[in-house]
């Protein structure tokens, strides 16, 4: 029932995305370049909505909220996503709602993604050693 659930919320939170514009490469590219601001004041309304809620939540205890600590490639890794986004046109979960729009060009993108992973932990665990603290649970 709870994967239902997820299902239900998740194709929902998934054609709000799709009709505000965020499956648009062109509407996506705009923001990024601020020709159009629309994209970007939605995904700057939506932080300022959910930070204080989440932070409620946290401190309720409604939800677990680990300290982790911040390694080095967080900031490399912030870069390179922004930098796919930028040329994709999509983040890997706004490629999901593109594929749900019928744009089976995202495959790629989400092909990227996993072959980036892949390729982070094969060059992290033979060359880098980075800790990946900040990503695991405790």
């Amino acid at each position: 029932m709870r994967a239902v659930r997820a299902l239900l919320v998740g194709t929902a939170f998934g054609a709000v995305l799709a009709r505000v514009g965020f499956a648009s490469w062109d509407e996506v590219h705009r923001m990024f370049v601020f020709a159009d601001l629309r994209l970007l004041w939605t995904f700057t309304f939506a932080v300022a909505l959910l930070a204080p809620a989440l932070w409620g939540l946290r401190r309720a205890r409604r939800i677990p909220w680990p300290r982790r600590p911040i390694h080095r490639g967080t900031v490399l890794g912030g870069a390179l996503f922004g930098a796919g986004w930028a040329v994709c046109g999509a983040c890997p979960s706004i490629a999901f709602v593109q594929l749900g729009s019928g744009q089976l060009g995202a495959a790629w993108t989400l092909a990227g993604v996993l072959l980036g992973n892949a390729a982070f932990g094969w060059l992290n665990a033979r060359v880098l050693h980075w800790s990946t603290g900040s990503c695991t649970a405790d």
